[in-house]
Parts: C-alpha cells; structure tokens; sequence
C-alpha cells in the first residue's frame, strides 16, 4: 500500500514586503514538487499577499489557499477571490490539527 499522501500547512500574517512571503512559498512549491498536500492560510496583514502573482501562482499549482475573512474586511479587501476560501478560526485550528507539519509565518 502507497503511503498516504503528507499535508503540509503554512499560515503567513505578514505583509507582502515581508521576507517571510517568499520563504513560505518557497516551501510550498517545494513541498507541491515532493507530492505532498499544501494549505495556505492568510491572517492579519498576510491577507494583503492574496492577490500577489506567487501566492496566485501557488493556488493555480494545487495550494488550498484559505484567507481570514475578517482579516480582509478589516483591510478594506473584497471577500471575492475565487482562488480563497474566506473562513475563520475554526479553519485554521482543523488546518493545524489535520496537517502532519505547520509552519506559523508571523
């Protein structure tokens, strides 16, 4: 039998400009190229990263990207990316459980 396939998750609440964004994706795109599962989730000032090219990259390469829906809201951002699911803090705390690693990017 196969192993099952490892989930890897990544929570980024920096801004873009940050050096955190390219270490995060950094490691995604690493994990996506080694077959694992990858979920993003964006807070605080890292839900301004949402409409950013590697980020957008990311999710068209098999990310789940999730986006903290108050975290937008209180950035004036729209809640309409098609390539986030807006959620809360019970998402974040199923992605921790549910992930064999997570990396907080703070």
């Amino acid at each position: 039998m196969a192993d099952a396939k490892r989930k890897l998750g990544l929570m980024i609440s920096t801004p873009p400009d940050h050096p955190n964004l390219p270490v995060a994706t950094g490691l995604a795109r690493a994990a996506l190229e080694r077959g694992d599962g990858v979920y993003l989730y964006l807070i605080d000032d890292g839900v301004r990263s949402l409409d950013d090219p590697r980020i957008q990259a990311l999710a068209r390469s098999g990310v789940k990207l999730f986006a903290c829906a108050y975290g937008a809201q209180k950035h004036g951002l729209p809640t309409d990316n098609p390539a986030a699911t807006y959620c809360g803090l019970v998402v974040l705390n199923d992605l921790i459980d549910g992930c064999d690693r997570f990396l907080a990017f703070n």
